[in-house]
C-alpha cells in the first residue's frame, strides 16, 4: 500500500487561508444580508416623517383683553415659534459651533462624530454624549420616545437619512431651534431669549446668543440662573468654537468673553392685571378643551376693555382703603426691619406695598421711608389717616411717636402721585360690570389682591343682597296692579313663625315708621315694612316666579316673607345682569366672558353669540339673529327705571348725584347688622353691582350702608365708564300716561290744587276718582320730575 505525501506547509497555509477566507465572507454575506432584511424590518417600525409636515409645537394657553392686551398665561412649556427667517445669522452660528459645525454638509449623520462616539465606548466601556447631529436630533425629539438604547440609535441614523431627503437643511434647522428644551420651561429658543434675558432674538447681544446656544447640551447644568460658573464655561467654549471656525472675529470674541453675564429670572409680560378675569378664562377653557387647552396654543380674547377694568380694580381697592381709614388702625406694633435685610424682602399687596421708616422730618410735617427698589418717598402728615399715629411732635417733647425708625409700615400711591401711610384691608369687596345688551362683562374683580386670596367674591359669593333685591319685589308688583302712587302702611308688623318664639318682627333700619306712604317713597328711602306687605300682598310664589325671570334660581330663592328684604343669596355678578334688564329695556341677558378664541395659527375656532335686547327691533327692517326673551314689559320697564332714578335724585344714593347724570338709577343694599353693603345700578350703557363685606360676616359697624360703604365703589367706575358717552333720556313709552295726584292717597287732584304731584301710570292702572286736596309735604323736586327726567 503506497504511503501519502505529507502537506506541503505553504500549501497548508494556503488551504486554511482560503477556508478562513470562505467562512469570513460567508459571515460577512451572512451579516449583510440578515442587516438587511434587520433595516427592511426596522424600517416598518419607523414613524412616518410626513407629519413633520405639519407640526404643532406645545404652545402655552394666552388670555388678551378685548384690547389685546394680555392678561394670563397658562402651561408649563412656554414656547414662541419662530421661521428660520427670523432667527438672526450669528445666532444660527452660535448653535453650529455648539452642536453641529458640519450640518450644512453631513447627509443627516456625521460619521465621524459617531466613530468617536464608537471609540470612547469600545475603550472606556461607557456611552459617551455625542456623535449626533441636529438632525438626529429632530427624528429623536419630534418622532421617537426617550429611552437610551442602541436600538433607538440605530432608528434615530435611519430617521435622519430619510429626513435630509425629505427636508431642506433650512426646514430642519427651524424644527430643531423651536423644539428644544432650553431650561426655565422655555422650549425653543425665542422662549429662552424672553425667560433668561426678556428680550427678543433680534435684541440679543453676541455673549447671550452663545449662552443660550451652550444650553441643549444640559440645560439644568449650563442654565445660567442656577449654575453661574458652568454656564459661563460653556458659553466661553462656545465663543471659542465660533472664533475657530471664523464665525466672528477676535475683537467680538474678546468683547464677549468679557462681558459678564445678565440672565435673570424674567416674569411674563403681563400687559393688564386682571387676575380673576384670566382664572375665570381659564376654567372656562379647560372644560371646554380638558388639559389640551394648556398645549394648544389658543389665545383667547375677552369682552373686557382695559380702560374699564383698572377702573374697577382701583375703585374697589381704594373703596376698600377708605373703609379701613374710617376704622382701626391694625400695624402696632409694628416689626421691625433686621440690618442686614434686604429691601427687596419687602411685601407687596394690592395697591400697598411695604416701607421702612428711614427718619421724620425736621418740622415733623411727614416721614421719610424706602420701598423694596431701594428709593425713597415721603410721606405728608396730612396722607397719615389714623391721627393717632402722629408723628408731629411738639418742641421738647418726650413723648415718643407710635411710628419710629426701622419700623416696617404699609404704604400706597395716590392718585396725585403722593404717598400715604395704610394698611392690607380686613374687609374684601367685589365688583361686576356687564353690557345691558348682550351680556358681555365689561369688569370683573373678585377681591382686593388675587394672589392673597383666589376666591372670587364677584362670582363664587353666596351673600345676602339684602334691599338691593326689593325692585324685584317692586316689579312683581307692578305687575299685579300696584302704581308707583299706591299706598301701603309702614307700620310694625309681626309675622307668625313657627322657628321663632314670639314670630318675625321686621323693622326698618332706622327703626322709624312713616305710616301710609307711596311705593315711590317707600322704595326711595327703602323702607322695610312696605317690601314685606307687597309681598304679602302679591304672594311668594308670584316674585319668585318673577325674580327667576330676571335671571335668578329657584335655588336662591328663599319661599319666606324674608325674600322682602333679599334674604337670598346672589353674587355681584348675578346681580349685575338682573339689573342689565331694567337698563336694556326689559330683557333677560346672561354675561359671558370668551368673545372669540383662535388656534395657534391665528385660526377662528370659536366666536360668541349672545342673545342680545332689542327694544327696537319690532320697528327694525333687520331684527336680531339671536334674541334676548322679554321678560318685563315697556311699561313695567319704564316705572321701574322711573323709580330707580328716583332713588338717585332723592333716595339713599343721592351721593351719585355728584357724577352730573340724570341718566342713572339703581338701589343700595344692607343687611342685618350691616354685614353686607350694596349698590347696584345702572345708565343704559352698562349695569354694575358693588359689594363690600368680611368673608367670617363679621359686622361692618353702625352706619356702613350701602350707600356710604359701597356706593363709592360704583361711582368711581362709572365716572370712568361713561367719560364721553352722552346721557340719554328716559322715553315713555305707548301706554303711560302722567296724572296729577295727591301723594297722600294716590287719587287723582285737580291741576289747580294745591300740593300735588305728577306720576306716571299705566293706562290700565290711572287713577279714575279724585281726592280731597291736602297740603302735603312734597317728597319730590316736581320741575325736576316734570322735566320728564324719570
Amino acid at each position: 500500500m503506497p504511503l501519502r505525501k505529507k502537506p506541503k506547509p505553504k500549501q497548508l497555509i494556503k488551504k486554511l487561508f482560503l477556508w478562513l477566507a470562505f467562512i469570513v465572507a460567508t459571515f460577512l454575506i451572512s451579516f449583510a444580508v440578515a442587516g438587511y432584511f434587520f433595516i427592511v424590518e426596522l424600517n416598518k417600525e419607523l414613524p412616518d416623517i410626513s407629519q413633520l409636515d405639519n407640526v404643532q409645537y406645545q404652545t402655552p394657553l394666552r388670555i388678551y383683553s378685548q384690547d389685546h392686551l394680555l392678561i394670563g398665561q397658562f402651561g408649563e412649556k412656554r414656547r414662541i415659534p419662530v421661521s428660520i427667517n427670523e432667527i438672526p445669522k450669528q445666532q444660527i452660528n452660535a448653535f453650529l459651533a455648539a452642536e453641529d459645525e458640519r450640518f450644512y454638509s453631513h447627509p443627516g449623520i456625521d460619521y465621524r462624530g459617531l466613530l468617536r462616539a464608537a471609540n470612547h465606548l469600545i475603550a472606556t466601556g461607557k456611552k459617551k454624549q455625542g456623535g449626533s447631529t441636529i438632525t438626529m436630533q429632530v427624528a429623536r425629539n419630534f418622532l421617537l420616545s426617550k429611552e437610551k438604547t442602541f436600538l433607538r440609535k440605530l432608528k434615530e441614523i435611519l430617521l435622519a437619512l430619510q429626513i435630509e431627503h425629505r427636508y431642506t437643511k433650512d426646514q430642519i434647522l427651524e424644527l430643531y431651534l423651536n423644539k428644544i428644551y432650553m431650561g426655565q420651561r422655555a422650549y425653543g429658543i425665542a422662549a429662552a431669549a424672553r425667560a433668561y434675558y426678556g428680550k427678543d432674538l433680534k435684541e440679543l447681544e453676541l455673549h447671550q446668543q452663545a449662552m443660550i446656544a451652550g444650553l441643549p447640551k444640559a440645560p439644568s447644568i449650563y442654565n445660567p440662573i442656577a449654575d453661574t460658573e458652568r454656564s459661563l464655561e460653556r458659553r466661553n467654549y462656545v465663543l471659542r468654537r465660533m472664533l475657530e471656525l471664523q464665525l466672528i472675529d477676535t475683537t467680538k470674541y474678546r468683547q464677549a468673553l468679557r462681558t459678564p453675564d445678565d440672565a435673570s429670572i424674567q416674569p411674563v409680560n403681563i400687559e393688564l392685571d386682571a387676575p380673576f378675569a384670566a382664572e375665570m378664562a381659564r376654567q372656562e377653557l379647560v372644560e371646554k378643551f380638558g388639559e389640551d387647552a394648556y398645549t394648544l396654543g389658543l389665545n383667547v380674547y375677552l369682552t373686557i376693555p382695559s380702560r374699564l377694568q383698572t377702573a374697577a380694580d382701583r375703585a374697589l381697592q381704594n373703596t376698600l382703603h377708605q373703609y379701613d381709614e374710617r376704622h382701626q388702625y391694625r400695624g402696632l406694633p409694628h416689626k421691625k426691619f433686621k440690618q442686614g435685610q434686604a429691601y427687596s424682602t419687602l411685601e407687596t399687596a394690592g395697591d400697598s406695598r411695604q416701607a421702612v421708616v428711614r427718619s421724620f422730618a425736621e418740622a415733623y410735617d411727614g416721614l421719610s421711608a424706602t420701598i423694596s427698589d431701594g428709593s425713597s418717598i415721603f410721606i405728608p402728615l396730612e396722607n397719615i389717616p389714623w391721627k393717632h399715629l402722629t408723628v408731629k411732635k411738639s418742641p421738647g417733647s418726650n413723648n415718643p411717636s407710635l411710628i419710629r425708625p426701622d419700623d416696617i409700615i404699609w404704604v400706597r400711591q395716590l392718585a396725585d402721585n403722593s404717598w400715604a401711610l395704610t394698611q392690607v384691608p380686613a374687609i374684601e369687596g367685589a365688583f361686576a360690570a356687564v353690557s345691558p345688551y348682550n351680556g358681555a362683562i365689561q369688569a370683573i374683580s373678585g377681591g382686593y389682591d388675587f394672589y392673597r386670596s383666589r376666591y372670587n367674591r364677584a362670582t363664587q359669593s353666596r351673600r345676602q343682597p339684602g334691599s338691593g333685591f326689593k325692585p324685584f319685589i317692586y316689579t312683581a308688583a307692578l305687575e299685579k296692579g300696584f302704581t308707583p302712587a299706591s299706598i301701603v302702611n309702614d307700620a310694625p308688623i309681626v309675622i307668625q313663625d313657627p322657628s321663632q318664639k314670639n314670630g318675625w318682627r321686621p323693622e326698618n333700619y332706622t327703626h322709624k315708621y312713616l305710616g301710609a306712604i307711596s311705593l315711590r317713597v317707600a322704595l326711595r328711602k327703602s323702607i322695610n315694612l312696605v317690601s314685606v306687605r307687597l309681598l304679602q300682598d302679591i304672594g311668594i310664589p308670584h316674585a319668585v316666579e318673577t325674580a327667576m325671570r330676571f335671571g335668578f334660581s329657584r335655588e336662591q330663592l328663599p319661599g319666606t316673607l324674608s325674600l322682602a328684604l333679599g334674604s337670598g343669596n346672589a353674587p355681584p355678578l348675578k346681580m349685575a345682569s338682573a339689573y342689565a334688564v331694567f337698563a336694556n329695556g326689559g330683557f333677560q341677558i346672561k354675561p359671558y366672558l370668551i368673545e372669540r378664541i383662535e388656534d395657534h395659527a391665528g385660526k377662528l375656532i370659536f366666536q360668541a353669540n349672545p342673545e342680545s335686547a332689542c327694544p327696537d327691533c319690532q320697528q327694525s327692517e333687520t331684527p336680531l339673529k339671536t334674541p334676548a326673551p322679554r321678560v318685563i314689559s315697556e311699561q313695567i320697564h319704564f316705572l321701574m327705571n322711573s323709580l330707580l332714578r328716583d332713588v338717585i335724585q332723592n333716595g339713599t344714593a343721592t351721593q351719585a348725584k355728584e357724577l352730573g347724570r340724570n341718566d342713572l338709577a339703581g338701589k343700595t343694599g344692607t343687611t342685618n347688622e350691616q354685614r353686607d353693603a350694596w349698590f347696584n345700578g345702572f345708565s343704559p350703557d352698562i349695569a354694575a353691582s358693588a359689594w363690600i363685606g368680611f368673608d367670617n360676616l363679621h359686622p361692618l359697624g353702625q352706619g356702613e350702608t350701602g350707600g356710604k360703604a359701597a356706593l363709592p365703589m360704583w361711582m368711581e367706575f362709572m365716572k370712568t365708564a361713561l367719560e364721553n358717552i352722552p346721557e340719554k333720556p328716559l322715553i315713555q313709552p305707548e301706554g303711560i300716561v302722567q296724572a296729577y295726584i295727591n301723594p297722600n292717597d294716590g287719587m287723582l287732584l285737580n291741576q289747580n290744587d294745591k300740593g300735588g304731584i305728577w306720576e306716571y301710570f299705566t293706562t290700565e292702572t290711572v287713577p279714575k276718582t279724585y281726592s280731597i286736596p291736602k297740603q302735603p309735604e312734597l317728597e319730590v323736586d316736581q320741575e325736576w320730575f316734570q322735566e320728564g327726567l324719570f
